[in-house]
């Protein structure tokens, strides 16, 4: 009878860094070029923009309504406590907002690129100092906290600034990604080298969209992120949260247990590799990577041809969310790709360099879903 393979990996072959390099350089796709893998591409980015869209709403919520509040319990209700709300809540009839919140911790620890230089600026201390000033005339609480915990107050509004920063970010991601799905329904994209080339462009058009953030206290606006700051789109943010969150992450809490002492958690930050790109397809239902809470977001929004496509194959429905994951991975392969080639350099030598300093890097990530179904050996038989 057929040997199911393991569903910890995708059916292919690792690709080695030379040929990742040769494809970037030569403009060619990393994922290769399949009517399975348009398909996945395309309507799993669908789902994504719109999880994307209420992670935006709710993370540009929390920053703004929760702003300097040490206990935001209802954080991730959007501003409506009603019983009906707080009880689907509890039942997880909801959007996960965790992994949301996962992300943006693995963004404001990593700290990485234009947003984390401003955060620790004279400039942004000066603001802050200013905001807690005004903010705790009005309030004992935070009153008390400042003198008694004088770094406390200011590493909340670093957490709020990040947190509106990315929800900036995924308002752009989230509509790039459902303009895709768009753009392959009228017939504009036939191809994965379409998609590369669709979310290349987007990145590029969003590049130099200012990133800014304030806040209103007893009706005065104070900035967090001011535009003199000159914090864009594309540098201070998207960089950082693909290097925060598809390759450095944080390690696979609960899947697999760590010897610190041992070495086995570098003790260098760069050198993590624990991000969206590496991760096994594990369906651990935590907010981590692997985002399993994702894949429950993305299932309840699957356009019901992707659905139908996972139903047809394995295992059905009984593990549809490990399907998902995969998907997901190749997703996330083209996004990286069209990251890289709209920040490629110009001259041949550089562009060899940057190109060959990604490929190292990636060439170590599951790379073994980049090949399309024909070119993958098949199951043995006994």
């Amino acid at each position: 009878m057929p040997v199911i393979p393991a569903l910890l990996a995708h059916p292919g072959t690792p690709v080695p860094a030379a040929e990742l390099q040769r494809r970037l350089l030569a403009g060619e796709t990393l994922l290769a070029d399949s009517a399975d893998h348009l398909l996945q591409v395309v309507d799993v980015l669908a789902s994504y923009g719109e999880v994307l869209d209420a992670y935006s709403r709710n993370l540009i919520y929390q920053a703004e309504a929760q702003f300097l509040n040490p206990f935001p319990v209802l954080r991730f209700l959007d501003g409506d406590p009603s019983p009906a709300r707080i009880w689907r809540h509890l039942l997880h009839d909801r959007i996960n907002f965790e992994y949301a919140e996962y992300c943006m911790k693995a963004m404001l620890w990593h700290g990485t690129g234009g947003l984390d230089a401003y955060l620790d600026s004279p400039e942004f201390l000066d603001g802050c100092a200013t905001i807690i000033a005004r903010k705790r005339r009005r309030d004992p609480l935070l009153a008390l906290l400042n003198p008694l915990f004088p770094g406390f107050l200011p590493e909340l509004i670093r957490t709020a600034a990040t947190t509106h920063a990315l929800g900036q970010f995924w308002r752009v991601m989230s509509d790039l990604f459902r303009d895709l799905a768009i753009a392959e329904h009228e017939g504009r994209v036939q191809s994965i080298a379409d998609v590369v080339g669709f979310l290349r462009d987007g990145l590029v058009a969003a590049a130099g969209l200012p990133i800014t953030y304030s806040v209103e206290i007893a009706g005065e606006r104070c900035w967090v992120l001011p535009p003199e700051a000159g914090l864009t789109f594309l540098v201070d943010v998207a960089v950082p949260y693909v290097e925060a969150v598809f390759l450095r992450g944080t390690p696979f809490l609960g899947t697999v247990s760590f010897n610190a002492q041992a070495g086995q958690i570098p003790v260098d930050q760069s050198r993590f590799a624990y991000g969206a790109l590496y991760a096994d397809p594990l369906p651990t239902m935590g907010a981590g990577i692997p985002p399993s809470l994702l894949m429950q977001d993305m299932y309840r929004h699957l356009p019901e041809r992707l659905h139908g496509w996972y139903r047809r194959r394995g295992r059905g429905e009984g593990d549809v969310r490990v399907k998902i994951c995969m998907s997901f991975q190749k997703a996330m392969f083209c996004v990286t790709n069209a990251a890289i080639a709209g920040t490629l350099p110009e001259t041949p030598d550089e562009r060899a360099a940057y190109a060959g300093a990604w490929a190292e890097r990636l060439a170590i990530a599951r790379t073994d879903c980049l090949a399309a179904e024909q070119d993958r050996p098949r199951p043995s038989v006994g």
